[in-house]
């Protein structure tokens, strides 16, 4: 979809938007509007009990006096306290109306909105993302459509408002943001035929044409490494496992590297710990975490971020076959520490253990975040509107909770200590990769920081929030693209010199 922005003109042809906040009487050019329909929108505001309340639409079809096709007003919701989410939403919630329809253009009129917290041009912007954000559709594998479904007919968006430059120039950097979220989202709804962990591999490599400096170790190298931990996982695979870098140096030479590790498997059977069946097939979503680490270091190299960043992601396929890991093994990881492999489907924090030793072992980073699909024990703590944060720092979580309350991300932050790390560990090894049904996301964390080595971390459990998420007015995906913009916030505001 184009999506331009330009000063207000009511001339447009096509679907004419007016954005409304509840209570408020039509201002601007929506009472301008008002007086070229003969009072038709006041009318049938009355008519319909249409108050601009959040989340309401009403539509005027073949409206007197103008050239639009129909008259959409959409509600707010009040002025005072309305944010970027709430532009966001409407703008999606748009686009949704209007799917149904032929309509091939629409125009939005942001005129006589006063009293939020937003300036003319950040409220523009923010609506014209969450029309961007909505738009995303990932069919690439139906090779039939319906002759009635108009989903997708809309080509082109214009936003209009008196603050266009300034819009503009915000939505620029939205626009790139929206793109690393369509790249996770694409990772994740792949099947996993096509996205095995050397795919995968490619197509983060082909990032270098933005300036990523991107580098893939295969098995022999990461042997080499003695990466027992990440390795043992793949062993049942006919795919080779893999390590991917991606390094972003838009920084001060020099400036110690903000760091980002992502879990990927690329399809999780259980391993010899087989799955029920039942839902296997979203098993191809168990990389939503390494795709959430591309699609952010995408974001950042695409907007040309002024700070040294490192994605670390680690590729693998858990597979039951004769070379299969077994329960009951013993492998040592990079660190040197010993793990005994108590059930082979515990195998995410086993990749990240190696990926995570890397990462603090060669980049020495400022801190480290690892966003995973970990366990399901999070979806029965928080469900689905919340990831869960785990952290040995108290500054990055305030951080990461700062974030992903303005970007509408939320993250909640659950406890750690030492009665619970005595849960993992082993009669014959250093420790075991499950604790046991009891505080299962948090026995995974406690795991995962054997290998920080003290460095600033953060684990993200994102097994409710990456994939099969709720639908919302920006996302009707399964893959949701979660994480890019929290982390991209969080550089953004506290990373950035």
């Amino acid at each position: 979809m184009n999506i331009s922005f330009a000063d207000i003109s009511l001339a447009k042809s096509g679907a004419l938007a007016v954005l409304v906040t509840e209570g408020a009487s039509l201002r601007g050019a929506a009472a301008d509007l008002d007086d070229k329909t003969g009072g038709t929108l006041k009318r049938a505001m009355k008519a319909a009990g249409f108050s601009g309340k959040a989340g309401s639409v009403l539509e005027i079809a073949g409206p007197r006096g103008v050239a639009a096709s129909r008259i959409l007003l959409v509600g707010l919701g009040k002025s005072a306290g309305l944010a970027a989410a709430g532009m966001e939403k409407a703008g999606g919630e748009l686009i949704g109306r209007l799917e149904k329809t032929k309509e091939t253009s629409l125009s939005i009129v942001m005129d006589g909105i006063s009293g939020t917290k937003l300036t003319a041009g950040e409220a523009a912007a923010r609506v014209a993302f969450g029309v961007k954000l909505r738009s995303y559709r990932f069919d690439k594998y139906k090779t039939k459509k319906k002759d009635d479904d108009a989903k997708g007919s809309l080509k082109s968006l214009t936003m209009m408002t008196r603050a266009a430059s300034a819009a503009r120039k915000d939505y620029a950097t939205l626009a790139k943001v929206a793109d690393g979220m369509f790249l996770t989202r694409d990772l994740v709804n792949e099947p996993p035929n096509i996205l095995f962990p050397g795919e995968f591999a490619r197509r983060a490599s082909a990032l270098s044409k933005l300036g990523l400096k991107v580098e893939v170790l295969g098995e022999a190298q990461m042997m080499k490494l003695g990466m027992g931990s990440l390795l043992g996982v793949g062993y049942g695979s006919q795919h080779e496992s893999k390590l991917v870098v991606m390094r972003w140096m838009g920084g001060k030479a020099g400036e110690k590297l903000v760091a980002f590790v992502g879990k990927g498997v690329c399809f999780d059977t259980g391993g010899i710990s087989l799955k029920p069946p039942a839902g296997m097939e979203d098993m191809k979503g168990d990389m939503g975490g390494a795709a959430c680490v591309t699609g952010l270091m995408r974001t950042l190299a695409a907007r040309k971020a002024k700070v040294n960043a490192v994605g670390v992601i680690g590729l693998v396929e858990n597979m039951p076959d004769g070379k299969a890991q077994r329960p009951g093994d013993i492998v040592t990881s990079m660190s040197g520490q010993t793990i005994e492999v108590i059930n082979t489907d515990a195998e995410g924090r086993l990749v990240l253990a190696d990926a995570l030793w890397y990462t603090q072992n060669r980049f020495k980073p400022k801190f480290m975040v690892d966003l995973a699909t970990l366990t399901g024990a999070i979806m029965v703590a928080l469900g689905k509107e919340y990831a869960g944060l785990f952290s040995n720092d108290d500054k990055l979580s305030k951080q990461l909770s700062e974030a992903g309350e303005t970007e509408g991300e939320r993250v909640w932050r659950l406890p750690m200590g030492a009665a619970y790390d005595k849960m993992i560990e082993s009669k014959f090894a250093d420790m075991k990769n499950v604790g046991g049904r009891d505080g299962g996301s948090i026995t995974a964390a406690q795991f995962l920081q054997r290998f920080v080595n003290k460095v600033p971390w953060a684990h993200l459990d994102i097994a409710g929030t990456a994939m099969a998420s709720p639908q919302t007015a920006t996302n009707r995906s399964w893959g949701s693209g979660w994480g890019v913009r929290l982390l991209d916030r969080l550089v953004a505001d506290h990373y950035e010199k």
